[in-house]
């Protein structure tokens, strides 16, 4: 017997009490050790064969609970896709005890946060909450499990077919290269393979299932012997056990599932495919080579190879295709999953470009590779790069708990991470030149080319394969006729009632440390212990704002940001790439609307050598002509890209109407074609040193340092001379005095963008007007069982999500309506919309609302505060708008003491229906007589914002 074995059958014996014995049987228990690589936790196994995992984190007050069905795509069938993420979207929609939408809105009203996710393999739900709801999220989990299928109607099943379908429209269909998945997983795997489509599924195999197909997969796919119960966070393990025994314990096994193993594809040439996108600019070229599933030796190794060759500023593909302005982007990745695993090249070529020839150097680069090599630097690039994102894992007790999960459900061992920091650790040179040899040198290629509209026929060669569809199907199969109906199980309670919660759990906000530094920067800090890492997050007011009196030279901002992302005057820009990821550090800059920020992520250890990389790149950095030639021929091709594309379009359209045309906050801070072609290297040079100051800079830090031996590490910020940039305050009116609907053509378009709303000049605050008005928002379009959501997600199936906001910030506020939506739903949906906003207007909020909101609102402070990345941006809000540190406490005294009536009051002052403007960008031809019908003066615009005149 071995060593672990033994520990286990021991701690099974000393953990079990006579309660338990008949119900559960501890199987492992793994403690914390010094590698701080191992996810404490305590694993057992129900009767039914429902594995269950705990895993305590006592330092922040809420809990993650995840459920996961080792069941995705990979176990449907031909001619039945879909059906597993289908289930995705059933399986909130009520059960037995839990009544149709009561059960998001559950978790909400707790101050949750929840949602589902389906892969090829596997499909999970999970939900985050404050501690003392964990009891009643085991109560909703376990009712979905054991009794879902009384609930299924076909209303039910017809509201969500719709809005799978939807989902495909807007993320498959309707987005730039949308595609391509689908079209390469039909070309890579063998006709039946369960990997030959999308977890989406197929249309037509949506529209030809019935509920019964429904309901048989769910029977054969869903017991508790083929899912895994992880909870972790801030709970008592045998309180916790006794609530999973409770609740789980008597729900029937499904039948056995066994692992499913399959063959790797095997390509006997390369395969050519192409098909024509109508939302792109750039052609696209990608190679897919078949390679090996998740888990196996040589995942490690093709993932380096994929680093090495296609990803970063040092890599092959960037340095022949990126820096020679060849193409706009270029990169490869390696991902696996349980069957098999694919190798995916591409590049986005500049339009104008042969992909005939881009195929050539392409191949080309994988030469250029092999006589270099891998070197040193090259694996100890990936490895810092590895660990600094297994360390960000273990931030959140979602992230741990998301690995356990996984471990448990494909190896049977939720105790893997350790080992997998290994296999990454122990990788050498010669694994990746084998793996290179092995699965990419001299094999064959999905070769597939996406072409915008215009280049049909330019594909890298002729398409040569087509999907064999005749014979039998080699593939696995279910004999659903087997599957037998499960009995509800005896309970000795009553399980229609929803369990009481807790008591509210405390609420610790992060202490605060701030710091005035002699010239004027402003620094804000909290110390965190829990993993050796430090964030840093500046922010430089001004940004594409400072263009307002100068709008010659819009772009400017981001054109500089861009910049500063190059070479420095001791660095290229491949060189400070590969100093940053030898560190597994990073340093992200960028230029929005109202500012410049800057991000930084390393380990403690690294943290003085990071900081000099940052003085680097803040202090130093060589504005070149041949790096400002190739960034501008970049962000032309982007804008010009963006005029094909729905939501970009809607986006432009929608602020040039709330501004209009000529403010700057209407203008993208990326700039036009005519201002970005004008910019030169002294416009570059003369805003990064008039425009970057510290005194209209913010310095937030979270991590393990303390505020003295922050600020001692710092001496380049506070040597920083400041200078007299002033950030203007802009306002805007609403000069509309009626409501009226504006239309964009997008020709043939499946789907339609809507946006509807009005400036309401409401500014960013804590406590006023505009916190009220978020408030007021969250029943109408802030959460997911809002009123609009519900309306025409839920009821109608009309998208695949509908919301509302109140946005503002220290210049302008702005109330905006929006979605994506079916094309022939599109006059329809505009009219639910504008009803739900008049509704609102004229009858405001019931009292059940409000209990609802004031519950939701009043518990999500206990999210609000787990992660670095989630302190450093409370921290960066109360710095930037000059708030108390305690302001959460007076938005809890507001939330809880708010009347319907001060809510009504604000909604008949900030939603006024008769003067919004009505976005919709979609298909004109079939749109307009409709749109033409609902009582609105109708405007055609084209993508400039220019009004088309009437023919």
């Amino acid at each position: 017997m071995s060593n672990n074995l033994l520990k286990a059958v021991c701690l099974s014996f000393l953990f079990l009490t006579p309660t338990f014995l008949s119900a559960q049987k501890l199987v492992e228990k793994v403690e914390a050790d010094e590698s701080g690589w191992n996810i404490p936790y305590e694993k057992y196994v129900l009767d039914n064969g429902l594995t269950v995992i705990l895993h305590q984190d006592t330092s922040d007050p809420l809990v993650h609970v995840d459920v996961t069905y080792h069941v995705g795509s990979a176990r449907e069938e031909l001619n039945k896709s879909g059906f597993a993420h289908f289930f995705e979207h059933m399986m909130f929609q009520g059960s037995e005890n839990v009544a149709d939408e009561e059960h998001i809105k559950i978790i909400t009203e707790a101050g949750g946060t929840m949602n589902g996710t389906t892969n090829r393999d596997r499909t999970n739900y999970f939900e985050t909450v404050p501690s003392n709801q964990l009891e009643t999220m085991l109560w909703l989990e376990a009712d979905r499990m054991g009794y879902f299928l009384d609930a299924v109607t076909q209303e039910k099943f017809e509201v969500q077919r719709a809005t799978v379908k939807n989902e495909k429209g807007q993320n498959y269909d309707n987005r730039p290269y949308g595609q391509f998945r689908e079209k390469n997983a039909e070309a890579l795997y063998p006709y039946g393979h369960p990997y030959s489509w999308l977890t989406i599924g197929i249309l037509e195999d949506l529209d030809r299932v019935d509920v019964e197909d429904l309901k048989k997969f769910f029977l054969r796919w869903y017991g508790p012997n083929n899912a895994t119960l992880t909870v972790g966070g801030d709970l008592d393990v045998k309180e916790t056990l006794k609530w999973v025994n409770k609740y789980f314990g008597k729900i029937p096994a499904g039948p056995a599932v066994e692992d499913m193993k399959l063959d790797a594809p095997v390509l006997d040439n390369d395969r050519y495919v192409s098909y024509v996108d109508n939302n792109i600019r750039f052609p696209a070229l990608l190679y897919t080579f078949p390679t090996v599933p998740e888990f196996h030796e040589d995942e490690a190794a093709l993932e380096c190879l994929a680093d090495i060759i296609g990803q970063g500023q040092d890599s092959y593909f960037y340095k022949k295709f990126v820096l020679t302005q060849e193409a706009i982007q270029a990169s490869i990745f390696n991902s696996s999953s349980e069957l098999a695993g694919e190798f995916t090249m591409f590049v986005l070529p500049f339009p104008g470009k042969s992909l005939s020839d881009f195929e050539q150097k392409m191949r080309d680069a994988l030469v250029e590779f092999e006589k270099e090599g891998v070197s040193d630097e090259d694996i100890q690039k990936f490895k810092a790069k590895n660990a600094a994102g297994a360390l960000r894992t273990l931030e959140s007790v979602r992230g741990k708990v998301s690995r356990l999960a996984h471990f448990q459900t494909f190896l049977g061992n939720p105790n893997y991470f350790p080992e997998s920091i290994k296999k990454y650790e122990s990788l050498t040179k010669e694994d990746v030149m084998r793996v290179y040899k092995k699965y990419i040198k001299g094999q064959y290629a999905v070769i597939q080319s996406v072409l915008p509209k215009g280049m049909e026929g330019q594909a890298a060669k002729p398409d040569n394969y087509e999907v064999d569809k005749s014979g039998p199907n080699p593939f696995p199969t279910t004999d659903y006729a087997k599957v037998a109906e499960r009995k509800s199980p005896k309970d000795d309670f009553d399980r229609s009632i929803q369990p009481k919660s807790g008591p509210n759990p405390t609420i610790e906000i992060p202490t605060l440390w701030r710091e005035t530094l002699a010239n004027g920067l402003k620094v804000i800090g909290t110390e965190s212990k829990e993993t050796p890492s430090v964030t840093l997050r500046l922010f430089i007011e001004g940004g594409h704002l400072l263009q307002a009196e100068d709008k010659g030279k819009v772009g400017l901002a981001s054109l500089t940001a861009d910049m500063m992302r190059e070479g420095t005057e001791n660095y290229s820009a491949a060189e400070f790439a590969n100093e940053l990821e030898k560190l597994g550090s990073s340093i992200s800059l960028g230029s929005g609307q109202t500012g410049v920020y800057i991000s930084v992520n390393t380990l403690k250890k690294n943290l003085d050598k990071t900081l000099a990389l940052l003085e680097e790149r803040m202090f130093r950095p060589k504005f070149t002509e041949e790096d400002l030639a190739r960034l501008k021929k970049q962000t032309l091709e982007a804008i010009m890209a963006n005029k094909k594309q729905p939501v970009p379009i809607a986006n432009t359209t929608y602020s040039q109407l709330l501004y209009g045309k000529d403010h700057i906050l209407a203008i993208s801070s990326s700039g036009t074609v005519e201002s970005v072609e004008a910019l030169t290297l002294a416009d570059i040079d003369a805003f990064y040193k008039n425009s970057y100051a510290p005194q209209v800079t913010q310095l937030v830090v979270v991590g393990d340092i303390s505020k003295e031996d922050l600020l001692s590490k710092v001496d380049f910020l506070k040597e920083w001379k400041a200078n007299d940039v002033k950030v203007p305050t802009l306002t805007v009116e609403n000069k509309l005095d009626k409501t009226t609907l504006y239309i964009v053509d997008k020709p043939n378009a499946p789907q339609s963008e809507i946006r509807i709303g009005y400036m309401t000049n409401l500014k960013y605050d804590v406590d006023g007007e505009f916190y009220k008005a978020t408030l007021m928002n969250y029943t109408l379009g802030g959460a997911f069982n809002s009123r609009i959501n519900l309306n025409l997600r839920e009821d109608k199936g009309w998208t695949y999500g509908a919301r509302s906001s109140f946005d503002g910030d220290k210049n302008t506020g702005d109330f905006t309506a929006s979605a994506g939506v079916k094309g022939v739903a599109t006059d329809s949906a505009v009219v639910e919309f504008m009803s739900e906003i008049q509704k609102f207007y004229e009858s405001g909020i019931t009292e059940e609302e409000l209990t609802f909101m004031k519950s939701s609102i009043g518990q999500k402070d206990a999210l609000k505060y787990e992660t670095p990345g989630q302190k450093a941006a409370f921290l960066n809000r109360i710095v930037r708008y000059d708030l108390s540190d305690d302001y959460v406490k007076k938005q809890s005294k507001i939330v809880s003491k708010i009347k319907a009536k001060e809510i009504n009051e604000i909604a008949k002052k900030y939603l006024d229906p008769s003067k919004m403007y009505i976005v919709v960008v979609g298909d004109k031809a079939s749109l307009k007589p409709k749109l033409d019908k609902l009582g609105y003066e109708v405007v055609e615009l084209d993508v400039e914002g220019n009004e088309v005149p009437v023919e």
